[in-house]
């Protein structure tokens, strides 16, 4: 059955309260690999209490209202869908630790036809309770395998441009330990999928794979590293789309295009499988 745009667009879905503190800070940097250098400073600043900054895409975990589309009176497939891209903006540094409030709401639906699937693009904001400040707002484009047919629009401007084609200018690597998607999991994605063999085998994978936000997570490590010292209160805008699983253990290669004016684009791959499992890659910077 096709879903009910009306109803949908309509959906009410109930806020967020979140407290967080610098252990759950530093905890979300482990799980994005931080600290696998003991001895480089711009590691430990996003792991020693004494002195920490928060990852930028910990936003994406925090205010979050769970696995709403089977939870709530969707009307979607819940078992056909998968992340398709994902774009966070900044609007203040977020703090290391604090209270915010999630809202969420669905902002666009785009048909893909019967039997093509359909498109949900999620927006949720995050507020911090203290200070009323705006800190970040995340669009969730998710691919609805199961849902085409209603009758809605069949295209939309919110699509991502594709990347540069010519040579990067730099390219970083990012190892990743096998057990990456333990950790990161702990802040808050318990999905099956990343932490259990039988799942992933089921799901048609040889072993569980990390979160997509993880790699995510993983492109913003790199990107601030190589583009604006590790500074998180520098970062304005991510934005990507996902196109293969990465598997703990590998190796990501970000390619980096400057362009300039605070701006790059990039995409990520795995080397040993030739594969690109983040593309289509924007970020904003100061």
């Amino acid at each position: 059955m096709a879903i009910d745009p009306d109803a949908l667009m309509a959906l009410s879905i109930p806020d967020v309260r979140h407290s967080y503190r610098r252990r759950d800070t530093a905890l979300y940097a482990l799980g994005l690999g931080y600290g696998d250098d003991p001895m480089d400073e711009g590691q430990l600043s996003f792991l020693d209490e004494t002195r920490i900054q928060a990852v930028p895409t910990m936003a994406n975990v925090l205010g979050y209202p769970g696995f709403w589309m089977r939870d709530l009176d969707t009307g979607i497939d819940h078992l056909k869908v998968v992340h398709g891209e994902q774009v966070l903006e900044l609007h203040n540094a977020l703090p290391p630790e604090g209270t915010v409030i999630g809202r969420a709401k669905i902002v666009d639906l785009v048909d893909k036809g019967e039997g093509r699937g359909a498109l949900v693009y999620f927006q949720r904001e995050i507020t911090d309770v203290d200070t009323g400040l705006r800190l970040a707002t995340m669009v969730q484009t998710t691919f609805c395998r199961g849902d085409g047919g209603f009758g809605g629009k069949s295209e939309t401007d919110r699509k991502l441009p594709p990347g540069p084609k010519r040579k990067p200018d730099l390219v970083v690597e990012i190892p990743t330990p096998p057990q990456l998607a333990l950790i990161y999991r702990l802040s808050g994605d318990y999905n099956p999928l990343h932490s259990d063999p039988a799942t992933a085998r089921k799901a048609g994978f040889d072993r569980p794979i990390l979160h997509g936000l993880a790699t995510f997570g993983l492109a913003c490590r790199g990107l601030m590293s190589a583009l604006c010292s590790n500074r998180g209160s520098a970062v304005r805008r991510l934005a990507g789309r996902f196109s293969a699983p990465v598997y703990p253990g590998e190796t990501i290669a970000l390619d980096i295009w400057n362009e300039g004016q605070g701006q790059a684009a990039f995409k990520a791959r795995v080397p040993a499988r030739d594969a690109v499992v983040l593309k289509s890659g924007l970020f904003d910077f100061e």
